[in-house]
């Protein structure tokens, strides 16, 4: 699909927040309603599958809106921390909707940006998305997800893995303390190889350094708005890998490895607007399959598992554990019953 529509669908809430930010009112409501109800109401009521382009094409033109992205969340973040503190002057409820607004973003598009930049083989752009993550509080996943997530999704060994019947609040500090661990198990095994510096001190200085930067500026009220973004944003992350890989596991095989990976171990989403709005993030059997495909490009199927709602429309129905497993479980039962089908 043409570059051009993933640019408006994702730069307006950089626009609109920033606005926002500045003269409240109206504007910070919009830029919340953008990213929330608009978002949704177009999903749901809009019914369009727009098509992959060939992986060949826009590559420049994806790399620069994804570069335009990163250095947009920068600039938000920055503008973000001013309106929340009451820097700009805003009243107590524009103040929290700014915070929902600015999170949002950072959670569903910055996240998603930088999760498209570290599977980039160009080095600006991998340290781009490595940086975003960083500003987030939450550089380690710049190595657990290409390290850990990809080679092991859909196993045990998985740090993002939720096995059916798992809810949310058991998954979720298990696998936020399991990327931060097990990522650092290998780098500290990789930099005593190679005796190169664990990265692990990049992304604890560069926290720590955002922090100072933020305390410097706007004391400490500065530090809690960017540690607020910087757990709202990965507590959405994790919701996603939560609800993008809930149940769909790979087949233990006798010699205790596992079945290769295939589209019916990963959950899509055909909703159009969030797809645009979060670069593809929500085609991911075909990411899972091609890591290295430009998001334009990502393709999505009939026969791949589809979810029955956009991602944040699922986000908020798994926050219910028993809505969940009933709408859910049985829909891994037929994704699974018929893989095994299509093996016999």
């Amino acid at each position: 699909m043409p570059v051009l529509h993933f640019a408006f669908a994702a730069l307006a809430p950089v626009i609109l927040l920033a606005i926002g930010a500045i003269h409240g009112g109206f504007w910070v409501w919009l830029a919340l309603a953008y990213i929330s109800v608009i978002a949704f109401a177009l999903d749901e009521v809009v019914h369009v599958l727009t098509p992959a382009t060939a992986p060949e094409k826009g590559v420049f033109w994806a790399n620069a809106l994804s570069v335009a992205l990163a250095l947009g969340h920068f600039a938000l973040l920055a503008i973000g921390a001013y309106a929340v503190t009451g820097a700009t002057g805003l009243g107590m409820a524009e103040r929290a909707a700014a915070f929902l607004g600015f999170g949002l973003f950072f959670g569903q598009v910055s996240i998603a940006n930088a999760h498209e930049l570290i599977h980039r083989t160009h080095r600006g752009l991998f340290a781009l998305g490595k940086w975003v993550f960083i500003s987030m509080l939450y550089g380690h996943v710049t190595t657990s997800h290409r390290l850990l997530h990809h080679p092991h999704v859909a196993t045990p060994k998985d740090p993002n893995f939720p096995p059916k019947g798992t809810s949310f609040y058991r998954y979720l500090p298990r696998s936020l303390w399991r990327n931060l661990t097990e990522g650092y198990r290998i780098e500290h095994a990789r930099a005593q190889r190679s005796g190169r510096m664990n990265p692990y001190v990049t992304y604890t200085g560069g926290a720590l350094g955002v922090l100072v930067l933020a305390w410097a500026a706007l004391g400490w009220a500065g530090v809690a708005a960017l540690v607020g973004f910087g757990a709202y944003a990965q507590f959405q992350h994790a919701m996603v890998d939560y609800l993008q890989h809930y149940g769909l596991a790979r087949r233990a095989l006798p010699d205790g490895s596992y079945a290769p990976q295939q589209a019916c171990h990963s959950w899509n989403s055909p909703h159009w607007f969030s797809a645009l709005m979060t670069v593809n993030v929500t085609r991911h059997s075909d990411h899972h399959a091609h890591p290295g495909r430009i998001y334009p490009a990502l393709r999505l199927t009939p026969d791949m598992p589809m979810l029955p709602y956009s991602l944040p429309a699922m986000g908020v129905i798994a926050l219910v554990p028993p809505l969940w497993f009933r709408m859910m479980d049985r829909r891994v039962d037929r994704v699974l019953a018929q893989a095994q089908g299509e093996r016999a």
